[in-house]
This record gives C-alpha cells, structure tokens and sequence, in this order.
C-alpha cells in the first residue's frame, strides 16, 4: 500500500473534468495539496519530449490523464490529430518518468481500446482479441500502445508502471461543447437547448440500440486514487460499475429527469458507434477493492443540475 503523504504526485490533465475529482481523491487518500502538481496543456505541450522532461523531474508518482478525445463526431473529424497527440503524450512522458527515477506511473487508457467485437461483459484478457470499432481505433489503438510500452518498461527496466480502463465517464463539469462532447453531456445540452427553444421534437444520431456502461467522474476518481495506492501488477484494469443501458433508453431517462416531453427523432443514417459495452469489473475488486458507488439515476441529476446551473 502506498503512502500518499508526503509523495510528489504528477497529474497531467489534473485541471479537466476528471483531474480535479483526481485531485480530490488524492487529498482525501492522505496526499498534501501543496505536493499536487497540476500540468496543463496551456503551459506544457507534452507531445514535445522537453516539456515531458521538465514535468517529471523531482516527482514519485505521475497519474497520466491528459488526453485529446471526445465523441464520435470529433473521432471521424480528426482521427490523425488523435492518434497522434495521444501517443506522443503518453510515450514521451512515460519515458522521461522512467529516465528520471519516478517511482510509479499511473497511465488512464480508454474503453475505446477494446474490439469492435468483444464478449460481454468485456475482460481485461480479451483487450487483445480483434480491431476497435472504425470510429475510434486511431484513438484506442494509441492509447492501447501505452499499455504494451508501460509493460515493456517493466520487463526491461523494472519500471512500475500500471495501466487503467474506465468506461465512458459523465458528472458535473463534464465537456458539453457539441463538437467534440461525449454521448451524456451532448444529450444533456441538446435537451437543454430544445427546450429553451419550445421545440416538439428531439433528434438523436443512430437507432438507440447500442448499450453503454457509464461511470460516475467521483468514482472513477476514486478507483484511480485506490489503484495508485494498491496496485502494482502489470495486467490492465477495467474500472466500471458492471450494467449498460440502451442510448434509447438514456435518451428517454435524461428527458424524463429534465421534464422534456416532446418526441424523439431517430436519425438512422448517423452512426451507432460501438454495439455494446460492459465492464467486467472483477479484477478491480479483487486486486484493490474498487467498487463503484453512485446510483446513475442520481449522478444523471448532479449533473443535469450542474449543467442547468452553468448552462448561462
């Protein structure tokens, strides 16, 4: 189990959506404040190897958040752009942490990682078992060579490093740009805006088949914080609560809970995205306990609230 208190930790992405939760957990799990570096990309582009080198100096652990992602929409947009930025990052970084002595790396992958095709509820063994789905391979995949680089740095090295799959996370200050936001925060807005406007109708991209397990951001956070205390092994971890629901379904619970009474219109000629997606979430209790906590009626709420509270 590892101390927290008096460690120097690293959070790249520590100022997002999901580092300040991040950021949270770790104080509470013991670690001091004033010892929290926040990296953010306005300071440091870290797909230039002198900014990662800067970073990790003087450093024990480094939790890796930062990423360049969204939703379906911005995967088809930019998929070179993606593939990219996430793989220098995460490369580089890991590499400088290795060259300068840090002591774990905790590196935060995708669900987008998995096959197009995998067994539900998906395993961690089955990571390997055939392409992503098309939208957002170049993401996955670059993400996915972090795992193969962090497991190669400890065959060779020695270097601990750990490598975590949360599935799609949603709470307050989530990103809710229509551009590149994901499938909750985007639902949210649309709802919010169609209202504002008195609109009777609702489009909504696909048919509503495809099923997603959703994670609250304060418990992926919380998994995180435990994992870097209690983890130590090299085999990735999932990090979810273990149930999906239908997109037709979330779209027909988020305008029950924002009082949206107009019709939903499904456009068909949009993509569905993956078809399915479920965590088995065994390894993560067994090997530190992580349990998710939130019931998603209620996070969907806290974060419709936020967003209605913020929306100006």
């Amino acid at each position: 189990m590892v101390e927290l208190s008096g460690k120097r930790v690293l959070v790249t992405g520590g100022a997002g959506f999901l580092g300040k939760q991040v950021v949270a957990q770790l104080v509470a799990a013991g670690a001091q404040a004033d010892l929290i570096t926040v990296v953010r990309s306005r300071d440091y582009d870290l797909c230039q190897m002198p900014a990662c080198e800067s970073v990790v100096q003087n450093q024990d652990i480094i939790i890796h958040l930062a990423a360049h992602v969204g939703g379906i929409g911005l995967n088809r947009e930019k998929p070179a752009e993606l593939f990219y930025d996430n793989l220098m990052m995460g490369a580089q970084l890991i590499h400088a942490a290795y060259q300068a002595g840090v002591e774990k790396f905790v590196c935060v992958g995708t669900i987008c990682a998995y096959p197009k095709f995998t067994p539900v509820p998906f395993k961690e063994d089955d990571l390997w078992n055939g392409y992503p789905e098309e939208t957002n391979a170049p993401y996955g995949i670059a993400k996915k060579a972090l795992l193969v680089q962090l497991e190669a740095y400890r065959q060779q090295y020695g270097f601990n490093g750990i490598y975590l799959l949360p599935v799609n996370l949603y709470g307050p200050e989530d990103n809710f740009d229509p551009s590149s936001s994901h499938v909750i925060p985007a639902l949210i807005r649309k709802v919010h805006e169609a209202q504002q406007r008195g609109d009777t109708q609702l489009p909504a991209w696909g048919d509503g088949s495809p099923t997603r397990e959703f994670l609250y951001s304060v418990d992926a956070a919380r998994g995180i914080v435990m994992a870097t205390q209690g983890y130590d092994a090299p085999e990735p971890v999932n990090l979810g609560t273990g149930s999906e629901i239908s997109i037709r379904d979330l779209v027909e619970l988020i305008c029950e809970l924002m009082e949206f009474r107009g019709e939903i219109v499904w456009q068909t000629d949009q993509p569905n995205g993956q078809p399915r997606r479920c965590l088995d979430t065994q390894r993560a209790k067994e090997t530190f306990n992580f349990v998710a906590q939130t019931d998603f009626r209620q996070g969907l709420a806290n974060t419709i609230e936020w967003y209605r509270q913020h929306a100006a």
